[in-house]
């Protein structure tokens, strides 16, 4: 660890910490329009990526997700001035990610549509969520919330089809269907009250992407110029996550055991050798896949329906790698950023490795790895408000 802040001991203190840093380093206005938020792609000392910055519509979303997930302490707290994460006189987690939403919207040219079911998926998941925390909190935007997912309702109906047997399409081009698309698709489609359309892309998924020498989803299929079709048996730690999200959404005991195998293969393949860490996926997109599995693998620990040694592998494997996360972190360098930054903190690509190596002082932080991170330690704050049975196969 490169850092001399505080050492927090308590996780919601260091899932505050997180939400404190990125929002600092990354979060802006867009153009400074009020009313809007959005993060930057990339954070070089005082340098941020502009509006000519690529796109990434699917970074927003989990940036979202993050923002909810510390909304959610802050309700447990109270919802009050002084339970804000970033203190009383800064917006609420949930009013800033209201902004984010709407700062998607005006960025992504006035709609929340685009070519890609998976990232429409994603943004549908967070809006959700968005709306039960403004519905909890009694907050506006629920109309707005709304209107979002009832907009991308009609996206995700049209990318299921009967094409490859069932699924869903990735993109508009309607050549491949994946797990990253049907998966948080059917996770939506669960907590929406469509339980038929979500157990049928469940079923579709368990029939052609399942591995079960591996107890695995791989990534997809596609139709390949000669009418055949084509699996793409790559193993992302990711796609794990929303699957695993809707297996216990949808409950029942297939799906239940169903869950039980996939928290037991994620902990046999996943992870660093002889280490509760999972693996991290690098930079650009990939840098969001490990905090995404985290996410699930909280809900799976702290799920009562599932065996108490199943719920105690998920809490292993999240707290392993938020603790690695967190250990490996390193402070905002004198100099390198505004003094409104100081003690603010960068986190690694991969959490078993010091972020002094992914990122020293100077380098370009990617969005992606520290929402990655920042997801992680909220999860494991999940875990521990959360009556997890003790590892018998792993006792200190």
């Amino acid at each position: 660890m490169s850092t001399s802040s505080p050492a927090l001991t308590d996780w919601t203190d260091r899932a505050n910490h997180a939400a404190q840093s990125v929002t600092a380093l990354f979060g802006r206005k867009l153009l400074f329009l009020p009313g809007t938020h959005l993060g930057a792609v990339q954070w070089q000392g005082r340098r941020l990526a502009g509006f000519t910055a690529p796109w990434h519509y699917w970074w927003q979303a989990h940036y979202v997700d993050c923002l909810v997930d510390t909304g959610r302490r802050e309700l447990g707290n109270g919802a009050t001035p002084a339970a804000r994460f970033n203190g009383p006189r800064h917006p609420s987690a949930g009013r800033l990610a209201s902004r984010l939403v709407t700062g998607v919207r005006l960025r992504n040219l006035l709609t929340f549509v685009n070519n890609y079911y998976d990232d429409m998926a994603w943004l549908a998941l967070a809006t959700l969520r968005l709306d039960r925390l403004a519905e909890d909190t009694r907050r506006p935007g629920r109309r707005r919330n709304a209107a979002v997912c009832a907009a991308l309702t009609l996206q995700f109906d049209a990318a299921c089809t009967d094409d490859l047997g069932g699924g869903a399409f990735w993109s508009k081009k309607r050549d491949f269907k994946n797990t990253p698309a049907t998966a948080p698709v059917a996770l939506f489609y669960a907590r929406t009250g469509q339980q038929a359309k979500a157990q049928a892309l469940l079923d579709w998924l368990d029939a052609t992407l399942f591995d079960a020498g591996q107890g695995l989803y791989l990534d997809g299929v596609r139709l390949d110029p000669s009418g055949g079709t084509l699996v793409e048996r790559a193993v992302y730690t990711y796609n794990q996550g929303p699957v695993l999200g809707a297996l216990l959404e949808l409950g029942g005991e297939t799906n239940l055991a169903r869950a039980t195998t996939l928290v037991e293969a994620v902990d046999r393949k996943l992870t660093l050798p002889g280490s509760p860490t999972l693996r991290c996926e690098g930079t650009g997109d990939g840098g969001l896949f490990t905090g995404i599995l985290c996410r699930y693998l909280a809900l799976a620990a702290a799920d009562s329906r599932l065996p108490d040694a199943t719920r105690a592998t998920a809490a292993r494997l999240v707290t392993g790698t938020a603790e690695a996360f967190w250990s490996g972190r390193r402070e905002v360098a004198a100099g390198e950023a505004r003094a409104a930054h100081a003690g603010k903190s960068i986190f690694s690509v991969h959490a078993a490795q010091p972020a002094a190596e992914t990122y020293p002082p100077g380098a370009a932080v990617e969005l992606a790895t520290q929402l990655q991170a920042w997801m992680t330690l909220e999860a494991a704050a999940t875990v521990s408000a959360a009556a997890v049975p003790a590892d018998p196969n792993h006792a200190t």
